[in-house]
């Protein structure tokens, strides 16, 4: 019976080291992946702080504003599904338990009983005339080894007696703490509910306003697209000029190439913090849906002052202005990365750069609700590739 009762044991601390980690990890991953969100939230609420201070409605504001609700719906979810874990955990905490509870009493019982047998008292009484009272030495000897293997199973019960009441300890403490995790969960998620609801009523309101203003903000949006437009041909113009099919890559550039081609998916982003405000490729306009963009790179909005960075080792080889702010090329064997909208320089044409250091401050664009905003595109050779794809996520 002991043995059957000691195999229980096991198999359920096997189920409560196993199973329960797997809920742990994920609670864990669901953690760090809501400080995450938490933290683009804050970044996104710096940038509307930095806009220009009164209600009147602007497409920058409502498009952090629609950022900050994608990113509150994703954390509530994440929530949810913290919630569900940490319930799923508590449930196979509280079954080890009650199950390790019903061990302990077991042991008890059988230790108890083992104690009020009469003929084990009267060992206990008085094990050395036990032993004086056998009849030769061969029923000493028997007594002895009988005494000893009494006294081992005593304390083997003690042992597993407390044993078992040291893992209905842990189980008690595992269980307090997820229900305090719980609780957290529980009142983040009300607080993000409730940021939620105003967000989406700001949302509304703004969407509204802006309609008032549809024939203004379309006139703005056509000036914006023809610099853009001018922007992108100036550069396309360069990466041509830079790009000819018939020169060779040195042996450098060569293993610049391949550590570019072989970071893709991980290359740091141009801003230390930020969002995507503008993908890649031909897309609807937020706003109004009847007007189409067509985006050679994509758009990073980040806070006002912040500086744009390289994103992998190379050499500069174009610095130049258009439409007031400038623009660089940085080269990477037959890649080459561009970061336009710059107010001010930290590098000049021919310089060698390393990843991640600076190339220049982001202008702050005052007649923009002060949106700061990075314009980075990639090529190979002549084409021009989706920076999304390049970038760590």
């Amino acid at each position: 019976m002991a043995l059957k009762h000691f195999k229980y044991i096991v198999v359920l601390c096997l189920l409560s080291f196993v199973l329960c980690p797997v809920y742990a990890e994920s609670v864990k991953e669901l953690q760090a992946k809501q400080k995450k969100l938490q933290q683009e939230i804050e970044q996104t609420n710096k940038m509307l702080s930095q806009t220009k201070r009164d209600e009147s409605a602007t497409l920058n504001k409502l498009q952090l504003i629609e950022r900050n609700i994608i990113n509150q719906r994703e954390l509530i979810k994440m929530l949810d599904s913290e919630i569900t874990a940490l319930d799923q955990e508590m449930s196979v905490l509280g079954s080890t338990r009650d199950s390790l509870q019903v061990v302990l009493e077991k042991h008890k019982a059988e230790y108890a009983e083992m104690i009020r047998q009469s003929h084990y008292a009267r060992i206990q009484q008085s094990p050395l005339l036990f032993l004086l009272s056998s009849d030769g030495f061969q029923q000493l000897t028997r007594r002895a080894r009988y005494l000893l293997e009494v006294a081992h199973y005593r304390q083997e019960q003690v042992r597993r007696i407390e044993d078992t009441q040291a893992e209905i300890d842990i189980q008690n403490e595992l269980l307090q703490a997820n229900k305090r995790d719980k609780q957290t969960a529980l009142d983040t998620r009300k607080r993000e509910q409730e940021k939620l609801k105003r967000d989406e009523r700001k949302q509304q309101t703004m969407l509204q306003q802006l309609k008032t203003k549809e024939k203004d903000l379309k006139k703005k949006l056509q000036q914006q697209q023809k610099k853009v437009a001018d922007l992108n041909k100036k550069i396309d113009e360069m990466v041509r000029k830079q790009t000819n099919s018939k020169t060779t890559l040195t042996k450098e550039q060569q293993l610049i190439a391949g550590g570019f081609e072989a970071n893709k998916g991980r290359l740091p982003w141009p801003v230390e913090k930020g969002m995507i405000s503008g993908h890649f490729g031909k897309q609807q306009h937020p706003v109004y849906s009847q007007v189409t963009i067509d985006n050679k790179g994509i758009y990073l909005q980040t806070v006002a002052g912040a500086k744009a960075r390289a994103v992998y080792k190379g050499e500069v080889t174009s610095c130049f202005m258009i439409a007031n702010t400038y623009a660089v090329i940085i080269q990477h064997g037959n890649y080459r990365t561009v970061y336009s909208n710059l107010s001010k320089l930290n590098v000049k044409q021919g310089d060698k750069v390393d990843t991640k250091q600076i190339i220049g401050t982001i202008f702050t664009d005052p007649e923009q609700d002060q949106k700061t905003e990075l314009y980075f595109q990639i090529y190979k050779d002549r084409n021009i590739l989706n920076p999304e794809l390049w970038i760590a996520k």
